[in-house]
């Protein structure tokens, strides 16, 4: 079995019956009876397997390390025994409530007689998924760029793994891989992440799985949409966060309309984006809900042509242009050095900062302004305040 737990389990023991079927035909390939990729995997009728939907191109996130275009709160991971074909993820694309959405390659791989349940990534757009950690540190997308294999911190303890080495790992085919190090990638099970490039060369099935951002649905709901889709037998692993209680601030934080020096003494780091959005919230716009700092993360503001960048020049996860973040950018979290405008951990609270110098704790009309001071466009405001309501929904 996988090393991790549910999605990792999902991973491996979606091929079922068609293992026994397959075994014959691929036993001197050399990948275990277990593996979850094509070579395990039935045809649909009428089909070959070569006609299994490809994962989305990604020859510009293979070999580089695309910036953070946006930040999404990732509620459902759905994965299909056979993949997933453009036209399901097209139905699933308009499902109620289902806002963004990204497919990931993935099955079984064996390194060093383990078998790891492993994901392929578009790493341009899987970036915006993973946890705020992850996503703000450039030496993962780095990694992954490069073609290097990236585990969870448990996977290398228990693989015996060393950072900077290669090791063979076995799928539909076998290829040396250097080890990149690890991180969170926020889906329980999921063992490792290689990019699309290295995991279609080592036969990971196409289109496995889909990661779906579906603020204000129904989890119960949700899934029975998706089933409706890709059938009886899809799976799944909830990646909802559990909800927490806010502590209140201490002392009220009052704001000017330019940037002041004194910020709140914050030193722990939230675990995941929810906590994020909440705590630079609570700490940096006192009355200011969350739910609107994190669906302006959510709503890329940028060209989807060019990750990262907006056609007026806006970066990071939270859309700043440099002239703007030259004069709010902070330094939050614990973190060190000076503002980065591509960290979450740096960019969320200088959002909420920026958006309490425009009165949003206010609300109301207030709320409406201040949004519409960070962009100038009503179509956003109206966007932004919509999906902050479905937020609300969903978490309260």
């Amino acid at each position: 079995m996988a090393l991790g737990g549910a999605a990792g389990t999902v991973l491996v023991s979606a091929a079922g019956t068609a293992q026994a079927a397959a075994r014959a035909s691929v036993a001197g390939t050399g990948p275990v009876a277990a593996h979850l990729t094509s070579a395990w995997l039935p045809s649909p009728p009428g089909e070959s397997s070569a006609a299994a939907p490809a994962a989305p191109a990604a020859k510009s996130s293979a070999r580089r390390s695309d910036p953070l275009p946006q930040v999404v709160l990732p509620d459902l991971f759905a994965v299909a025994r056979s993949g997933v074909t453009a036209a399901q993820f097209s139905r699933l694309s308009k499902l109620r409530y289902v806002r963004d959405l990204t497919p990931v390659d993935g099955g079984g791989v064996k390194i060093k007689g383990h078998v790891v349940g492993t994901i392929g990534v578009n790493t341009g757009v899987f970036r915006a998924w993973t946890p705020p950690e992850t996503a703000g540190n450039q030496r993962v997308w780095t990694a992954l760029a490069r073609g290097e294999l990236m585990t969870t911190a448990e996977s290398p303890k228990k693989l015996g793994l060393r950072n900077g080495k290669s090791y063979r790992v076995s799928g539909a085919s076998q290829a040396d891989i250097m080890s990149g190090g690890t991180a969170a990638f926020g889906i329980p099970g999921v063992d490792a992440v290689v990019n699309s490039r290295i995991s279609q060369s080592l036969g990971l099935v196409p289109r496995i799985g889909v990661l779906l951002s579906a603020p204000g649905a129904n989890l119960v709901r949700l899934e029975a949409g998706v089933r409706s889709v890709l059938g009886r037998g899809v799976k799944f692993v909830n990646l909802r966060p559990p909800k927490v209680a806010l502590r209140p601030p201490k002392q009220p934080v009052q704001y000017q309309r330019w940037p002041i020096d004194i910020h709140p003494a914050t030193t722990s780091r939230p675990g995941n984006y929810l906590e994020l959005f909440q705590e630079s919230a609570r700490l940096y716009c006192p009355g200011l809900s969350w739910t609107v700092l994190a669906a302006i993360g959510q709503i890329e503001s940028g060209d989807r042509a060019n990750p990262g960048v907006s056609s007026a020049g806006a970066l990071g996860p939270m859309q700043f242009l440099p002239s703007t973040w030259a004069r709010w950018g902070i330094t939050a979290f614990g973190e060190t050095g000076p503002p980065n405008i591509m960290d979450p951990y740096d960019a969320v609270p200088a959002a909420a900062e920026y958006l309490c110098s425009y009165g949003a704790a206010q609300g109301g009309a207030a709320l409406s302004r201040a949004i519409y001071g960070y962009n100038h466009a009503a179509w956003y405001v109206a966007e932004v305040l919509a999906l902050a309501h479905e937020y609300a929904q969903e978490f309260g």
